[in-house]
């Protein structure tokens, strides 16, 4: 028997509209693509901190903390990274729902996987920042130790060592922060936000 068939959505009074109104805001789910020390998780924060300056209410899903919690568990197969990326998506459906500007940071290696988030929350709401650094530089400023490990055969399907990295080809916002500093690469999210986000009142260029 199909579990499926005896499963009946409630329809809410309250609509995401609703909410978002209350908080005087549009939600929005920004997500950050690159490769490992890239530097997403680094500008994912600080645009947090910056929106969250300004009065938006906003939420950050980091891959390494969803995998301690909420994906624990989960592997590195691909099946378990497919399933992995669509948890978060459906997490960020539900926080988009509530009216949050949700920040998500991850690999997210493949251009299918990130469709798939886009179709998911609906492409009005969907930021893709491509955070673009040269694979010599991520290596150089691995903290983790990560691509040592791929290096020496340790860590397997490592995403730019023996899986291959999709870079975006039409990202909202491309950052390079091999040329950029941190504070230049928030001016510019932040300006591509304000661009895309009709904030209720709120000023966020």
């Amino acid at each position: 028997m199909n579990e499926e068939n005896n499963v009946f959505p409630t329809e809410f009074k309250i609509r995401q509209y609703d909410r978002a109104k209350l908080l005087e805001q549009q939600p929005l789910l920004i997500w950050f693509t690159g490769l490992s020390g890239s530097g997403k998780s680094t500008l994912a924060n600080a645009t947090e901190f910056a929106l969250h300056q300004k009065g938006l209410k906003t939420y950050l899903l980091d891959g390494d903390n969803l995998r301690s919690g909420l994906n624990k568990g989960l592997g590195f197969s691909s099946e378990d990274r497919i399933e992995n990326l669509r948890r978060v998506g459906e997490v960020s459906k539900l926080m988009l729902d509530a009216g949050l500007i949700v920040i998500a940071a991850f690999i997210s290696p493949f251009r299918k996987e990130r469709e798939m988030i886009k179709e998911l929350v609906g492409k009005e709401n969907f930021i893709e920042i491509h955070v673009s650094c040269p694979l010599e530089v991520c290596e150089k400023r691995d903290t983790k130790g990560l691509y040592q490990k791929a290096r020496k055969g340790i860590i397997k399907d490592f995403t730019g060592i023996d899986s291959p990295y999709e870079a975006p080809i039409e990202a909202d916002l491309k950052v390079d922060t091999d040329s950029k500093t941190v504070e230049e690469c928030i001016n510019n999210i932040v300006s591509a936000i304000g661009k895309r986000c009709q904030s209720y009142g709120h000023n966020i260029s």
